[in-house]
């Protein structure tokens, strides 16, 4: 088959059937080229909507057939137009082997599928090829997850709440309205339609905000709700969890070659890195990582208040290809079997924050970056930026702890970060300033740098820590400091005390007890500046990016009244709380 040199003309067919194997219609859009054939399909597979731009967004479809691609956009089950309930997660594995089988025989298919998609269908993805549907060659999963305790329902056993108490409610909608058109009455229509734009319209103001977390969707008394009190009351039915997550596939995942992408500020990150640190591991099947310093909704140049240059869209990669070619060209190679040295390129490619420089490595995390602990220091009085909290890779001796108090009724908001939550809270890098002046925020920071210092790995802090009372959260954020003082967040992450043994070891902790905790930054890629400074915030919430935690022994996710909690930080030679910073040497 070769491509005509201007490309195919396309024909566009709406609405197209595929028939599960419950018997459940699944309705595409397929984009087919006008030439003989036959060719290969890209699939993707989404509850947001077929016909609305998000389903155009990751790959234009009527692009990738002028190029010789038959291109298949389906409604997954209970959503749009297609038929069956909707349940998050719960049927793509099965749905997803039978679409690709479907997409393998469409006329004109040469019988080789790939996949494509963004965050739920970047899932969608995954869940399909856990089934190994025998025509499906390769995927490219962009902004995705591999654990839904890791950074989709909850984080440190914290709970995601601006991402799930949100997404929920975005996806009520189509449940509702579906629903209402049923009975024929506008009224109700309308209705449906209002209360939940209402219910948006307050998520900044009130909704979050509500209490108890769990209950959200009960208490409006629509079952189109449930998915968020769903993840609350499944945490540890494996079962579900396995449906939910990528994780327990990997050894079935492991012999499809698939292109994982994703950001620094994406609230997926992990999940991205996870996956293809997974897969590569096993060696069984060509593997890719692309990371850009973008969130989970932009990929443009300037992301939250830092611009990092034209090159770092993934509009013009490193100035020299495009996202959607580079896609293709994955494509054309796994798909067609075009000899483009894809595969012989390195593996991974990053963006370097700081010099704003994109990479090419042969490995993640590098090889040559060195895990070096810095520690926090203090004369007892680091509360905000004004304090004497100070970072170095010095070891501590006999120092002063310090101490806060946090008060869940006054959290300190969320400002920047991984996110996926309401708009009205902008995700990526922001200035830091605003929230490092308040006390209940402990701020170490590091003299002027003299050289610079690349940081780019997998970030992790232990803090030595005690509190009144017999639950509460800890929050550690890594910050790189201008010399005109502008704070830039790199990373960040959250422990539940409750939660430290992990999920399923929930225990409650002795008040005045010192235990020691490690918070997972995740990872990122930055060089720090001459002149800039290396700065760790320490904190007890991130409101409302995470639920506040009540500092009560209420069972989990279900109480309504906070109380203040005594927070203490040690930082002596016995309890030498510090962040662990992989290191590039020079």
């Amino acid at each position: 088959m070769t491509t005509p040199t201007t490309g195919y003309n396309v024909q566009v067919e709406f609405n197209v059937p595929a028939t599960m194997r419950d018997g459940t219609v699944l309705n595409a859009n397929v984009f087919r080229p006008s030439g003989d054939g036959p060719f290969p399909v890209l699939l993707t597979r989404l509850p947001y909507g077929k016909d609305f731009p998000l389903g155009n967004a990751v790959l234009n479809a009527y692009q990738a057939a002028r190029l010789g691609y038959i291109v298949i956009v389906q409604d997954t089950r209970g959503r749009f137009t297609s038929a069956g309930e909707w349940h998050p997660f719960i049927n793509e594995r099965a749905d997803g082997y039978d679409a690709v089988e479907w997409a393998a025989q469409v006329p004109g298919s040469n019988g080789h599928v790939g996949m494509y998609g963004a965050s739920y269908f970047g899932f969608t993805q995954w869940a399909a090829a856990r089934e190994q549907p025998p025509h499906l060659k390769t995927l490219i999963p962009f902004v995705t997850w591999a654990d839904a305790q890791d950074g989709m329902y909850m984080r440190g056993g914290a709970v995601e709440l601006g991402l799930t108490r949100h997404w929920s409610l975005l996806n009520s909608m189509d449940t509702a309205l579906r629903r209402a058109r049923g009975t024929g009455d506008p009224r109700q229509i309308g209705g449906a339609l209002m209360r939940i734009a209402g219910d948006l319209d307050a998520m900044p103001a009130h909704g979050y905000a509500e209490l108890p977390v769990k209950g959200y969707s009960m208490r409006r008394g629509d079952d189109a709700l449930n998915d968020f009190d769903m993840g609350l009351d499944r945490r540890n039915d494996a079962e579900y969890l396995d449906l939910a997550s990528v994780a327990p596939g990997y050894d079935a995942l492991a012999n499809t070659p698939a292109f994982h992408a994703g950001g620094w500020y994406d609230i997926f990150l992990a999940g991205t890195l996870r996956n293809y640190m997974e897969l590569q591991r096993r060696q069984r099947a060509p593997q890719k990582l692309l990371i850009g310093p973008w969130t989970h909704g932009s990929q443009d140049e300037r992301i939250g208040a830092v611009d990092f240059g034209f090159a770092s869209t993934a509009a013009f990669i490193n100035l020299q290809i495009d996202f959607q070619s580079l896609q293709l060209r994955w494509f054309d190679h796994f798909l067609k079997g075009v000899p483009n040295g894809i595969e012989q390129e390195p593996p991974v490619q990053i963006f370097v924050m700081g010099i704003n420089q994109w990479r090419m490595e042969n490995e993640w995390p590098l090889a040559r970056a060195v895990p070096t602990p810095w520690y926090l220091h203090s004369d007892g009085q680091a509360n905000s930026s004004s304090g004497d909290g100070t970072l170095s890779p010095t070891m501590p001796a006999g120092e002063t702890s310090d101490q806060y108090t946090y008060d869940p009724a006054h959290p300190v908001p969320t400002l920047g970060g991984a996110l996926l939550v309401h708009p009205r809270f902008p995700a990526g890098p922001q200035d830091q300033r605003t929230i490092e002046a308040r006390t209940d925020m402990l701020v170490y920071t590091s003299e002027p740098l003299a050289a610079p210092v690349e940081v780019t790995g997998p970030i992790t802090v232990t803090l030595f820590a005690a509190s009144d009372a017999p639950d509460t959260d800890f929050v550690a954020r890594l910050v790189d400091v201008y010399p005109d003082g502008f704070a830039q967040n790199l990373t960040d992450g959250i422990i539940r005390a409750r939660m430290r043994d992990g999920v399923a070891n929930e225990s409650l902790i002795t008040p005045g007890q010192v235990y020691e905790y490690t918070i997972d930054l995740w990872a990122t890629s930055n060089v720090f500046l001459p002149g800039h400074r290396i700065r760790l915030d320490v904190t007890s919430s991130n409101f409302p990016r995470w639920d506040r935690n009540l500092n009560t022994d209420a069972p989990y996710a279900e109480g309504a009244e906070g109380v203040a909690a005594r927070q203490t930080i040690l930082h002596d030679a016995a309890h030498p709380s510090h962040v662990v910073l992989p290191i590039v040497p020079a």
